[in-house]
């Protein structure tokens, strides 16, 4: 199977509401929407870099000049057998996994589509419903954060997790659990927080919290394992985690009980669903995070949390509560259960809107072998 040709297309979505994290406020996604040919079908990808190097060192620049100056030569250049072997072929590229990924990840749905099976199907996948979560940014107020969950909770969501930040933690924790009593809930920190605040999260563990989702520095897991031998609640990581390999060291290390999976993060679903399998051979559950991705991004993702070891509600969450347009029809749709169908179509099993795509699309280029 060759790579004939990557379109890749430059979008700007507005948001319905901003969305605050430890580290920014946004009230817009700019991203990068791939199509990849694959001897004449196109699979759709998404590349989750942001326009900032915030969440990651990848920004929406570097990936279009690594996947136009770097990826793309190389990958015109092979014959792949299987979806299996496009991240190996770009070994000689260090980092950069959301470039990487955005192309393997458009090839698996080539691949699905060539075989006119579904991206679940073709990934192993064992559901045909996934449970749906919702994560909920840093408010102005404590009030709006509980009016929201209580909104989120009328709409079916099986788990709640809220963004902390200092000054946003621990009275705010408080106020949800005596509000919401027997919710699932968890908090995701983005390391904000350093082996200085073990104190505060010891508080924590009297709040019944599914998790702790990377509370310390993006790549640090020696401080994760020190302070999970400190508190009762279970640490998550999640930007600690890049590979296979990292994946193994928390493990070993005990610097995690939980792994969140985000295919742009660990270069693409193939090492996305080898991580999972390698935590079920641990007893360490997982779960699939959002980015903030478009339609075309989180079907990926729909598809992704259908492997055996996704056992807990990930952030895949239903398309209108993001974008003012969406890109896809239908809208991935959360039902009043707290789930969401899995396509069984083709691919991702929805349908691309190239006319909207066109409408937000800031720059377009075709890249095609030399």
């Amino acid at each position: 199977m060759k790579i004939e040709s990557i379109t890749i297309h430059e979008v700007k979505l507005d948001l319905k509401n901003f969305f605050e994290t430890s580290f920014a406020r946004v009230t817009y996604e700019h991203f990068l929407l791939l199509q990849v040919t694959v001897d004449g079908v196109t699979g759709w990808s998404e590349c989750v870099a942001s326009e900032s190097p915030s969440y990651s060192s990848e920004t929406v620049q570097t990936a279009l000049h690594v996947l136009e100056d770097f990826i793309a030569p190389i990958v015109f250049g092979r014959d792949y057998a299987h979806p299996d072997e496009v991240l190996p072929s770009l070994h000689v590229i260090r980092g950069h996994n959301m470039a990487k990924a955005a192309v393997e990840m458009g090839f698996w749905e080539a691949y699905a589509r060539t075989r006119g099976e579904s991206l679940s199907k073709a990934l192993g996948g064992t559901r045909t419903k996934i449970a749906s979560g919702v994560s909920i940014g840093i408010q102005d107020s404590v009030d709006q954060l509980l009016s929201k969950i209580e909104g989120e909770l009328a709409d079916g969501y099986r788990r709640i997790k809220i963004k902390i930040k200092p000054g946003w933690d621990l009275d705010v924790v408080r106020q949800v659990r005596e509000r919401f009593p027997d919710i699932l809930l968890m908090v995701d920190a983005n390391s904000a927080y350093s082996l200085d605040d073990v104190k505060l999260f010891q508080e924590m563990d009297a709040y019944d919290l599914m998790m702790i989702e990377q509370p310390l520095d993006y790549h640090d897991m020696w401080d994760h394992a020190a302070l999970q031998k400190q508190i009762k609640t279970p640490i998550c990581l999640d930007e600690s985690v890049h590979s296979l390999d990292d994946a193994r060291r928390a493990i070993e290390m005990s610097a995690t009980r939980i792994i969140n999976v985000k295919a742009g993060r660990v270069g693409g679903l193939s090492s996305a669903r080898d991580i999972q399998k390698l935590a079920a051979e641990h007893d360490i559950p997982v779960w699939c995070g959002g980015m903030l991705e478009s339609g075309i991004g989180r079907a990926h993702n729909v598809h992704l949390s259908t492997l055996p070891n996704f056992t807990l509600p990930g952030d895949v969450a239903d398309s209108k509560r993001y974008f003012v347009e969406e890109l896809i029809e239908p809208t991935v749709q959360v039902r009043s259960d707290g789930t969401i169908q899995v396509p069984d179509g083709p691919g991702i099993g929805y349908t691309v809107l190239e006319d909207r795509i066109a409408k937000h699309r800031i720059s377009h280029r075709v890249l095609t072998p030399s």
